[in-house]
């Protein structure tokens, strides 16, 4: 037996808390069960691997701050040599924004980091909780590295998860990327070949930028609005219309952004459309940007403290 378990893998289950982690209380659904009562709902798991845990937190994700993200990302950097993989049990709501910031604060993985949750706790009967866990453990155990989602038997990569259902089981879809892999009856089926950097050591960056302004343009958006934002961000990620449109009549947007501009406030644009890409990027750089809303605003929050050509943000 102490030969298998010398074979088996050495993962890390960290817990943050979020639906999959709740019970019943007065005033709703709270975040309170502990790592092993988790563990606890899962039995045969110490036949494939072994987990050992540790609780950062117990919170729902809505209240998930990039704080947060940091003692994730530095808990991690801090045992990486002592695991082959890490699984981070997370809420849903806010899951795509914590998988996109720590793929860009932990850099050069050579071993796996899988954030999965459910959208009923585990401690319920009917519960998808135990197939998502259960197969974010099997993930980390592959020979891979990188930040991914693992959710209704999807490995999506974490820069390009969405949460895009509410209440369904499979909520999270890949945005203008393919899924990695699927997951079926314990098989793991890749779609897509992942590239793990060799002989290389991971790298951990914290510094993140807070004051930066995520905003969605809408017909009527008043101009004034951003010379609020001018006093107040170092940056500003615009959802634009389509392809990049911005509003240069009327109620004239563009000419604001120019402003902004103008004063050092770099602003960086996007699309609110979730599929397929247009051409629009950094308004002072002129460069073009490929990501999505969410995934940009993690993308500034992180770049605000590197220049481009320290880190790879694709």
């Amino acid at each position: 037996m102490e030969k298998l378990k010398s074979k088996m893998k050495k993962l890390m289950l960290i817990t943050t808390g979020g639906t999959i982690a709740s019970l019943e209380g007065k005033n709703g659904l709270v975040p309170e069960m502990k790592a092993d009562e988790i563990l606890g709902h899962l039995p045969g798991l110490d036949l494939l691997c072994q987990i050992d845990s540790k609780p950062l937190m117990n919170i729902d994700s809505t209240n998930m701050q990039p704080e947060d993200w940091t003692e994730m990302a530095q808990s991690i950097h801090e045992h990486y040599q002592d695991y082959d993989g890490f699984v981070i049990t997370h809420g849903t709501d806010t899951m795509a924004y914590t998988s996109a910031a720590l793929s860009y604060m932990l850099q050069d993985l050579g071993k796996p980091i899988v954030i999965t949750g459910s959208q009923i706790p585990i401690a319920f009967k009917k519960t998808d909780a135990k197939r998502n866990i259960s197969d974010a453990i099997r993930f980390a155990c592959e020979d891979i590295g990188g930040v991914y989602v693992v959710f209704d038997g999807r490995v999506i990569q974490g820069t390009r998860a969405i949460k895009l259902r509410t209440k369904s089981y499979d909520s999270f879809e890949s945005i203008n990327y393919p899924y990695i892999a699927t997951i079926f009856k314990d098989k793991i089926e890749y779609l897509k070949p992942v590239h793990s950097p060799k002989n290389k050591e991971a790298k951990l960056d914290a510094s993140l930028c807070t004051e930066v302004a995520l905003v969605k343009l809408h017909p009527g958006i008043k101009p004034e609005f951003f010379d609020f934002l001018k006093n107040h961000c170092r940056g500003i990620v615009i959802e634009s219309y389509g392809s990049g449109g911005i509003p240069f009549q009327g109620r004239n947007i563009l000419e604001k952004l120019n402003e902004l501009v103008q004063c050092g406030i770099s602003v960086v644009i996007t699309t609110q459309c979730l599929e397929e890409r247009g051409r629009y990027g950094y308004l002072r750089s002129g460069t073009e940007s490929e990501q999505e809303c969410h995934h940009s605003f993690q993308k500034y929050e992180y770049r605000s403290h590197r220049s481009e050509a320290d880190v790879d943000i694709s």
